[in-house]
C-alpha cells in the first residue's frame, strides 16, 4: 500500500502498518494511541489531519519524545483497566504492534471499544509462510517483521490472522476491514490479498462493537 501521507524528515515514519493507519484515519477525529512510543504518528495525524490526540505510554523515554515533539501523552500499564478515559471519548482507539505484548489481550480490546467508537488493531502474523517454515524445522522464527531471537522479544502472545479473527468472534467484536500488509521485497506480496494468513507479514483491522 502506497501512503499519501507525507511525512517531515524528523518524523518520518517508516512502518508501513503506521503509514496506512494514518491514512485512514479522517480530518479532526478524536485519536487514542495506546503504546504509543516516541508520537510521530500522532505528531503526523496531529499536523495533517487536524486530530486531536493523545497517546499513552509506560517508557518513560518514549514520554520524552512525545513531550519533546508537542504530543500530549499520559503514563499507564496497558495491562491495566484505563479508567481514567471515559466510554467513548474518542472516534478511533489505535493499538499498533502491541497486543502481543500485553498479558491479557482480550480484555484489552474490550476496553479500547468502551473507550472508543471504534479499534484500529496492527500486529505482526506468526502465520507467515517464513515463519511457518522455521517452526517447522524445530526453531521459533526470526523474519523482516519478527527480527528478535525468542530470547529477546517482548512478545508473550503470539498469534495469526485466523487467530485475531476467532478471538473477534468469540468476544462478539465487528471486524469492519482487514488490511494485509507485506514487507518490502517480499516476493510472493502479490499473493498476500488472496491468502493474508499465510502470505502477509502484519495485518491491520478496524473494529467495533
Amino acid at each position: 500500500m502506497t501512503s499519501n501521507i507525507k511525512f517531515q524528515d524528523t518524523d518520518r515514519i517508516t512502518r508501513s502498518d503506521l503509514e496506512a493507519i494514518a491514512d485512514m484515519i479522517p480530518q479532526k477525529a478524536k485519536i487514542l494511541d495506546l503504546g504509543c512510543g516516541p508520537g510521530r504518528l500522532l505528531k503526523a495525524l496531529k499536523t495533517l489531519k487536524q486530530a486531536k490526540v493523545m497517546g499513552v505510554e509506560l517508557d518513560q523515554d518514549m514520554i520524552i519524545e512525545c513531550v519533546q515533539r508537542g504530543v500530549p501523552v499520559v503514563q499507564a500499564n496497558l495491562n491495566e483497566e484505563l479508567c481514567e478515559f471515559p466510554d467513548n471519548s474518542y472516534d478511533y482507539v489505535i493499538l499498533s504492534r502491541t497486543l502481543q505484548e500485553v498479558k491479557h489481550p482480550d480484555l484489552l480490546l474490550t476496553e479500547m471499544l468502551r473507550i472508543g467508537k471504534h479499534g484500529i488493531v496492527s500486529f505482526m502474523n506468526f502465520g507467515q509462510l517464513e515463519a511457518r517454515l522455521q517452526i517447522l524445522f524445530g526453531r521459533m522464527p526470526v523474519t523482516k517483521s519478527l527480527p528478535k531471537k525468542w530470547y529477546e522479544t517482548s512478545n508473550i502472545h503470539p498469534a495469526t490472522l485466523a487467530d485475531f479473527r476467532n478471538l473477534c468472534k468469540d468476544r462478539g467484536i465487528r471486524i469492519l476491514k482487514e488490511i494485509p500488509i507485506s514487507q518490502k521485497g517480499d516476493l510472493l506480496k502479490f499473493l498476500t490479498p488472496l491468502c493474508p494468513n499465510l502470505f502477509a507479514s502484519n495485518c491491520i483491522f478496524v473494529i467495533s462493537k
